[in-house]
């Protein structure tokens, strides 16, 4: 509660707008276990379950660190965050509904530009903590420990980094290499257990906004540490992207078998 509390008092917008989106988010999984709407052969609701979770995490994350910028002001970023990403958790939450994709999803003209502007949220998203990446790099905090801000800023830097790598997806219209998408996967994830997924790098790369300041903070407290660990998770975060891009699963749980591409907004 004290957490919450301090989160509130950083960024109240932020902080509303993430505690939205976990409570969606708690909602959608509820319809998840109760309902059968497949895209894919995979329930629906996990696609703006996981969405909702991750713009939870993302909102109260920056709420925490923006307070860091004391001669900046937020409000313009919180904004930003609150349309653009809560445009994109309802329709993708509203294509789950109907039973269609989200994403890659190109059938007609207004799904084709629907999914240009996901895209377009995305980036403007992306850039602007680019910037925010930018004001802690050139900013001075004295009263931070020194390995606390060099974690806050590589985290910022590869989450940015693989934020873009969504754009690798976009440009191939699918994010399993090897196969078409919809094949099995790991539970609630998702990611492919015959092919590769280029949703693992995605996912590993931008959270290292929360992995590496809380390692750093609480666990290493040592600014030449902080720099190593950075590394290493920058390496992990390229090898499950390279690993992915040779078609190869995180995990193989089966052999892949060939089979018939699924229609967007087929249901199964």
């Amino acid at each position: 509660m004290d957490l919450i509390h301090e989160i509130r008092s950083r960024n109240a917008v932020l902080f509303a707008f993430g505690a939205i989106c976990w409570i969606l988010a708690a909602v959608l999984l509820v319809l998840a276990a109760t309902t059968d709407i497949k895209v894919q052969n995979v329930n629906a609701w996990f696609k703006p379950f996981k969405f909702a979770l991750a713009t939870a995490i993302f909102a109260w994350t920056m709420a925490w660190f923006v307070h860091y910028l004391r001669d900046w002001n937020p409000t313009w970023f919180n904004w930003t965050v609150v349309v653009m990403l809560g445009f994109e958790i309802l329709y993708i939450g509203l294509q789950a509904a109907r039973g269609e994709m989200s994403h890659f999803n190109v059938r007609t003209p207004f799904y084709n530009g629907m999914f240009g502007m996901m895209a377009f949220a995305a980036t403007v998203v992306t850039v602007y903590t680019a910037y925010i990446a930018f004001l802690f790099f050139v900013g001075k905090f004295p009263e931070l420990p020194s390995h606390y801000v060099w974690a806050i800023r590589w985290g910022l830097v590869i989450f940015v980094v693989f934020s873009f790598q969504g754009f690798l997806m976009g440009s191939r219209m699918a994010h399993t290499v090897g196969g078409p998408d919809g094949g099995p996967g790991l539970p609630v994830f998702n990611w492919s257990t015959t092919l590769g997924d280029a949703r693992v790098a995605h996912f590993v790369g931008m959270h290292a906004l929360q992995i590496l300041p809380v390692l750093s903070f609480y666990v290493f407290k040592s600014t030449r540490m902080t720099f190593v660990v950075a590394f290493i998770y920058l390496v992990l975060a390229v090898f499950t992207l390279v690993q992915a891009l040779q078609g190869r699963p995180l995990v193989r749980t089966q052999h892949h078998t060939e089979s018939t591409p699924l229609h967007a907004g087929q249901e199964h």
